[in-house]
């Protein structure tokens, strides 16, 4: 427990090294990012956010995958976090033999390539076989429309299994990151979320820059969640004033307390879970005066409901 509440982060990342990103994008988009990513990690951005946040670098080292999900344990046993939810882990397979460790703690998600000729087979498999209970995406580091039929398939796995599906829209990445794709805006998603009502779509960091575009997303379609997760960085770049207080107030009102979703987007150790952001969220949360049974759903409720995880 924390804070009297049950926890559950719906939203980390199993420290995997280079290869977060190798099995969900296509292959030329992958050698693309992977000279984005050289460049950002030492952009005079991404050293602001360090500094404001007081976090050091990722570890670098040979440290399986046992080890790391064992000092993961302590990390949630320390703070009181009842689960987290593993939206990437350097393949479906990896990640499902990393959630066998501790199933009773870890929550993977399948993430793969949207448009892999055989990506509703491999989510099939993700779902029956390896025990994964989501789907995560990168939009703006698809190579073609999210609303393409080619994606069908696999949105038809999503509404047939009753799994939710995270997809990140707006910047990618903080400074030195993407700021412009045919995905990047949230809105793109309507016409999917409208033809299949059946899967619950969760858009992470409260819209990364399109605050206002998945509010009215969320307004016209119901299956839109929000979460939370993450530094948030990219309201301090609005032109108007947005911040995790005005966030929480504007969502709330909006999606109501059944559609918010809490998050860190926790990484790798050093920093291991964020709890700084955690802290952050809860006062948001706290000095809103939002009644105790909605902080519930909010920070474990709401994503334990679409996981369909026993109580």
């Amino acid at each position: 427990m924390y804070a009297g509440l049950k926890i559950i982060d719906s939203h980390a990342h199993f420290p995997v090294g280079k290869d977060f990103l190798r099995y969900m994008i296509s292959a030329e988009r992958y050698q693309e990012y992977q000279r984005l990513a050289a460049k950002q990690t030492s952009s005079k951005a991404q050293q602001q956010w360090r500094k404001a946040w007081n976090f050091s670098g990722a570890e670098e080292g040979e440290a399986t995958d046992q080890e790391l999900a064992a000092r993961w344990i302590g990390e949630l046993d320390q703070y009181g976090i009842d689960k987290i939810v593993w939206v990437t882990g350097g393949s479906n397979e990896r990640l499902s033999e990393i959630c066998r460790l501790y199933p009773d703690r870890f929550i993977g998600y399948a993430h793969h390539y949207l448009f892999a000729a055989d990506a509703a087979e491999k989510l099939e498999k993700g779902i029956t076989e390896l025990g994964l209970k989501g789907y995560k995406l990168l939009a703006p580091l698809l190579d073609r429309p999210i609303t393409a039929k080619a994606a069908y398939p696999v949105w038809e796995v999503c509404q047939k299994y009753n799994i939710p599906v995270l997809i990140h829209f707006g910047i990618l990445g903080g400074g030195g990151g993407i700021a412009y794709n045919q995905n990047i805006n949230p809105q793109i998603l309507e016409p999917v979320a409208k033809e299949f009502p059946g899967i619950n779509f969760i858009i992470p960091h409260f819209g990364c820059g399109y605050p206002r575009e998945l509010l009215f997303l969320g307004w016209v379609c119901e299956n839109i969640y929000v979460d939370t997760s993450g530094s948030n960085q990219w309201m301090h770049r609005m032109p108007y004033q947005v911040t995790i207080e005005s966030s929480f107030k504007k969502f709330y009102e909006t999606f109501g307390p059944e559609r918010i979703i809490f998050g860190t987007d926790s990484s790798n150790f050093p920093r291991g879970f964020a709890i700084e952001y955690l802290h952050e969220q809860n006062k948001a949360v706290r000095f809103m005066n939002i009644p105790d049974q909605a902080a519930e759903l909010i920070f474990s409720g709401n994503i334990a409901r679409l996981l369909q995880l026993a109580k």
